[in-house]
């Protein structure tokens, strides 16, 4: 009965500061302590008694009354943090404060005309007023919420006995005596206490709350706007930042869901760390927000983020026990969806493994040396794993979209060196049911086995990845020493699907793929020739596929005749299933995936960059020069290949500018960075893969939104302009292309010539005829003889010379940093539904739809 009249009390004080026009007195304490007195309430009930209707109607209709509660709030704040929370009555008072801040606030934000609202001074009557060195309301806001999480019974235990009449100072406390768990930088295990968990979790939902400021701005804003809210907490005027940085740190990368492993725990106990974790770790991916393109582009010199402590902090652990803490916590966190137990639904999973993705991305940019680290050893193998797990799981949901653009870019970053490439070769246990084939082979196989699965029974909106699936796959190609045979089949389905002539040319860009599996083959076949006969064996079988690229027609006539078939196959759409003859065997307890679930909310996300803007080429040996320059944008026999503009990407050869500028000038005009991703319109002219006349049948892809920078190199991919797919432009770009571009015998001929086939065919030439031989010589229809004769073969002194092996790394560009940005808002917008801080607020950075 208490509750229900606490609750009454508070709602009518709520009807009465809405309803009055008329300025209320800030020193009418009665009328303000209502909402902060030492009531007890919960987050829940004051999101649900304060309306957003009637937060928007003060906030028109009587704005001072609205500033004035506002400023009462963080008045009552900052007395807390200069005098301490000794006891219970203030505790609560502080609590009500953050809870009615964080209702109040994004609807502050949502109005352009108030933004500067909180980088106003404090109203007459305080300290700072008069004496010409006023503080903004933010700056007294974030410094005292930092100085509360650090409240010795409050957010922290204290280690001193001390009498109520001694409690300590706040402002003469050492935080970094009270970080928050051991780990980085600290060795010492403080106490676990519930309550306090339950204190932190608040206080820091209000300052990232504070933090989304960014998301009532447009992306195209965003891309030069630094967060002020960011930029107060992590510099140097906030004295907790380090212990801030350290148990923010420490809290996640400890963090361990399981606990004793008794089953079904979490149905019995409520867990108070699980949430202070999720929001810690949504602190931080937001604090390491920071374009480093705005700047210089290396992140190692001295001023280019130095006024950003987290960053400074986390590019500065270098000790191995450190790596090890975070890399440990990290892979089990990320391992902990994937866990099978006897008992269904006995062990505990976590939700936040995108936000775990996000910090893992920006621990690998920011700190080369934790980048070398995960790489040394096979526990990079942990993080592959669960990627290609989510990866495979979410290719069919577009609501999961974000997830396949993180995981892929992760793979990405770590394909660019070559440690990763070697690791691949592992064995690999099937441990993780999913639904791909059954095989026996290496984490390599595993990987390309999942890339092909999302390549032929994904979704649209997942062919912009489609090139960079294929880049990793060249990235580690020169290192992958066996294949299994059923991988070895996917990669071959791979290059017939993409090199069927109506495929080739019906869009700019869709030679590029082949060019890409060339170059994979090229790079097993001149390095890792010994170990692949079931790759050898697998060309030699499909040897069709080569020597039809190699005649592929160019003449009008034939041209638009492939185009022509393409569209009489258009007329009914099938589920794509992986093979029109059989259906493998899958492992296992695998579930299928499954696409989203009604009412899916997704946040829309900003166009990803062309793979031009995201890599750069370098040999995969660099030399001691280059080894000292790593961070300077690499050259390859000396010509520059760092990020480039669509704009002003010149094609290296003649032929080349023959065969583009016909498309390239008829191509529409490149869709601004910053718009949303959503499906094309059904008239986009893409082929699709399910129509292919070969064994297996594959899903249609959405137009890809890449291309690739060009190096003077055989096996390279000629350079196009290239445009983003974009939400706003989606049916305009599908309508210009089928329009304006059409394919003609000059731009086939100015790729075509360029195919790397020379030593593929080399490699026919040889043993075609001997395995011929052998099959009738020994009336041999085994192709386990075949196979045995092949492992015995060599092919040394008759391939052309091996060409250097090119890596192409991701290269830092405006283009990811937006993207990543909204990518991460996202998640965080669609995490936090308890209380639902951002509900029904006017989000301007993306878009929010069911699915």
């Amino acid at each position: 009965m208490g509750n229900a009249d606490t609750k009454l009390h508070f709602r009518k004080a709520v009807v009465q500061l809405t309803t009055k026009t008329s300025p209320i007195d800030a020193s009418d304490d009665s009328f303000w302590d209502q909402f902060w007195g030492d009531h007890v309430t919960t987050i829940q009930d004051v999101f649900a008694l304060i309306p957003a209707a009637e937060i928007r109607s003060l906030r028109e209709e009587a704005p001072s009354n609205l500033a004035t509660l506002c400023y009462k709030a963080v008045e009552k704040l900052v007395r807390a943090a200069d005098t301490g929370c000794s006891t219970h009555q203030e505790q609560q008072i502080v609590l009500n404060c953050v809870r009615i801040l964080m209702r109040v606030i994004p609807y502050i934000f949502e109005d352009p005309d108030w933004r500067g609202f909180f980088w106003s001074s404090l109203p007459a009557g305080g300290e700072e007023e008069g004496s010409g060195d006023s503080v903004p309301l933010a700056h007294s806001l974030i410094h005292a919420l930092c100085d509360l999480l650090f409240c010795p019974d409050f957010t922290v235990t204290t280690n001193k006995k001390s009498g109520p009449d001694k409690h300590e100072d706040l402002q003469s406390i050492d935080s970094c005596e009270f970080i928050w768990a051991s780990g980085v930088g600290f060795a010492h295990s403080p106490p676990h206490v519930p309550s306090q968990d339950v204190n932190r979790t608040e206080i820091l939902k209000l300052i990232l709350t504070c933090f989304s400021q960014s998301i009532y701005q447009p992306s195209s804003d965003g891309a030069d706007a630094t967060n002020r809210w960011i930029a107060v907490f992590t510099s140097a005027d906030n004295r907790h930042a380090l212990p801030l940085f350290t148990s923010l740190l420490n809290i996640v990368c400890g963090f361990d869901p399981v606990g004793f492993g008794v089953p079904y725990n979490h149905l019995l106990f409520s867990d108070s760390r699980e949430p202070l974790v999720e929001v810690a770790l949504q602190i931080l991916i937001t604090t390491l927000d920071h374009d480093i393109t705005a700047g210089c582009a290396d992140i190692e010199e001295p001023n280019t983020v130095s006024d950003n402590l987290f960053i400074n902090y986390l590019s500065r652990i270098h000790r191995e026990e450190d790596f090890s803490f975070v890399l440990r916590g990290f892979t089990w966190l990320l391992n902990n969806p994937l866990q099978q137990t006897y008992l269904p639904h006995s062990a505990k999973k976590i939700g936040f493994h995108q936000e775990l993705l996000v910090f893992f991305w920006k621990f690998c940019d920011y700190n080369k040396k934790f980048l070398f680290y995960v790489l040394k050893s096979s526990d990079v193998l942990d993080v592959l794993v669960p990627i290609l797990y989510h990866l495979n799981d979410a290719r069919a949901d577009q609501s999961r979209v974000g997830l396949m653009h993180i995981g892929v870019f992760i793979l990405l970053l770590l394909s660019g060196e070559r440690n990763f490439g070697v690791r691949l070769n592992k064995p690999y246990t099937a441990s993780v049911p999913m639904d791909i084939p059954v095989f026996t082979g290496t984490h390599a196989d595993l990987m390309i086995i999942v890339f092909h699965k999302i390549i032929t029974t994904g979704h649209q909106r997942l062919q912009p990845l489609f090139d960079c699936l294929l880049t990793i796959l060249v990235n580690v190609s020169p290192y992958i020493k066996t294949m299994s045979m059923v991988t070895a089949n996917k990669l071959l389905h791979l290059l017939e699907a993409f090199s069927t002539p109506w495929f080739l040319f019906s869009a700019p860009h869709h030679h590029h793929l082949v060019f890409f599996l060339l170059e994979t083959f090229n790079n097993i076949i001149q390095y890792q020739f010994d170990g692949n006969s079931n790759l050898v064996y697998t060309i030699i079988r499909k040897r069709q596929v080569f020597h039809a690229l190699a005649n592929l027609p160019t003449d009008c006539g034939s041209i638009s005749k492939s185009l022509n078939r393409r569209g009489k196959r258009t007329l009914l759409r099938h589920p794509s299933t992986e093979s029109s003859r059989s259906t493998p065997k899958i492992m296992e307890g695998a579930q299928p995936a499954q696409p989203a679930q009604p009412g899916t909310k997704t946040a829309t996300l900003a166009a990803m960059p062309g793979l031009e803007k995201m890599t750069e080429k370098e040999s995969a040996h660099p030399t001691t020069q280059q080894l000292d320059e790593l961070t300077i944008s690499s050259t390859v026999n000396g010509d520059l290949v760092g990020p480039v503009s669509p704009m002003s990407l010149v094609p290296p050869t003649s032929i080349e500018e023959e065969g583009c500028s016909s498309a390239a000038t008829n191509m529409p005009p490149p869709v601004p960075l910053g718009t949303s991703i959503q499906p094309p319109t059904e008239d986009q002219n893409v082929p699709d893969m399910e129509n292919l006349e070969i064994s297996e049948k594959a899903e249609r892809p959405e137009s890809p939104a890449m291309s690739l920078h060009s190096a003077h190199s055989e096996s390279s991919v000629p350079s196009t302009l290239s445009n983003a797919q974009s939400e706003l432009t989606s049916s305009a770009l599908g309508a210009s292309t089928s329009q304006h571009w059409a394919p003609n015998s000059a731009w086939v001929l100015s790729w075509k010539t360029k195919l790397p086939l020379q030593t593929i065919m080399r490699l026919l030439q040889v043993l075609v005829p001997q395995v011929e031989k052998i099959c009738i010589d020994k009336g041999l229809t085994d192709e386990s003889e075949i196979l045995r004769f092949l492992q015995h073969g060599t092919l040394v002194g008759l391939l052309p010379v091996p060409h250097p092996i090119l890596i192409r790394k991701y290269q830092a560009n405006a283009g990811t940093a937006t993207w990543f940005r909204t990518y991460m808002w996202g998640i965080i917008y669609l995490r936090n539904v308890d209380p639902p801080i951002w509900y029904d607020t006017d989000v301007k950075l993306f878009e929010i739809q069911r699915v």
